[in-house]
């Protein structure tokens, strides 16, 4: 439940208290990422912008490894084109072709969402407290943005056990990935923060994000861009 008079500037100060807590004890800000940003998790959630959150080091997963969703409240996973700068972006104006020639490489992802909020009843500022649900990660094989195919064009089937239960696409986050990595840095400079060099970037859902959970597996096939893996115990 919300805090009555919690606003975004609140909530996002929620989170960075979290996340400063979390680098005391040794973890390391790898990157950040975008949430909400496509229609379908618009939709499924009953919210209309996106949130941003941060990656930390110790959220990351090996693909094809194993997970244990004890450590996750009412996992979910998320299938998304993950992006690996080369330079830093600070907004604002920030544009879709600033992020694709910052960008040093792209590569198939899950990302690991829970919400600690009971029953998902959320509102954007929860999400933002929450560092936008975002818990862990995990990435295929690394291709060089130069030699990626159409990362708008490009589609995605999320698969659970080995049963497709979505499919989406490129465009379904803001057009491009890219304009959701421009979207980020643009909103991240209100608060006096950019995307570093060499950071790691989830840009959002391709597609819904099924609930997950021990005894079962998902995989992302994101065709000529390659494939990720992820089972839980």
């Amino acid at each position: 439940m919300t805090w009555p008079a919690l606003d975004l500037a609140d909530a996002y100060a929620v989170q960075q208290d979290n996340i400063t807590r979390r680098l005391a004890t040794g973890a390391t800000v790898i990157g950040h990422k975008v949430g909400l940003i496509s229609a379908p998790m618009q939709q499924f959630l009953g919210v209309h912008e996106p949130d941003f959150g941060h990656l930390l080091d110790d959220m990351v997963h090996r693909d094809g490894g194993t997970v244990s969703a004890a450590r996750y409240c009412a996992p979910r996973v998320e299938p998304e084109i993950c992006f690996r700068l080369a330079r830093p972006l600070c907004g604002p104006g920030v544009t879709t072709a600033d992020v694709l020639a910052a960008t040093e490489a792209v590569a198939p992802a899950l990302e690991i969402v829970h919400s600690r909020v009971r029953d998902l009843q959320i509102t954007l500022v929860d999400t933002f407290a929450d560092n936008a649900g975002s818990a862990g990660l995990l990435c295929g094989s690394w291709t060089p943005v130069e030699h990626a195919t159409d990362l708008a064009a490009g589609t995605v089937d999320l698969l659970i056990d080995g049963n497709k239960v979505a499919t989406g696409g490129g465009k379904e986050v803001l057009g491009h990935p890219a304009t959701a990595v421009a979207r980020s840095a643009n909103a991240l400079a209100a608060y006096g923060a950019a995307l570093d060099a060499e950071h790691v970037i989830l840009p959002g859902a391709m597609t819904t994000a099924p609930l997950i959970g021990a005894g079962r597996n998902a995989e992302a096939r994101f065709g000529a861009l390659g494939s990720v893996s992820v089972s839980f115990v």
